[in-house]
């Protein structure tokens, strides 16, 4: 069973690979992807915050 940590590690890397994504659907014109990756990024986005990371260095969509 995975500790919290490794959960919060994990969601973290996930949120920056699911920006990353984002920031690549933008720039392509890709909407309907845009805003698929952007339902994941909000759920991401609300378990860290729940586990009480501080998303203000990681966040670069800040949507």
């Amino acid at each position: 069973m995975p500790t919290g940590v490794e959960v919060a590690k994990i969601a973290i890397e996930d949120f920056k690979k699911i920006q990353e994504y984002m920031q690549l659907a933008r720039e392509e014109g890709a909407a309907k992807t845009y805003a698929k990756l952007k339902d994941e990024y909000l759920s991401l986005k609300a378990i860290l915050q729940v586990c009480g990371v501080n998303l203000t260095d990681i966040d670069k969509i800040k949507e």
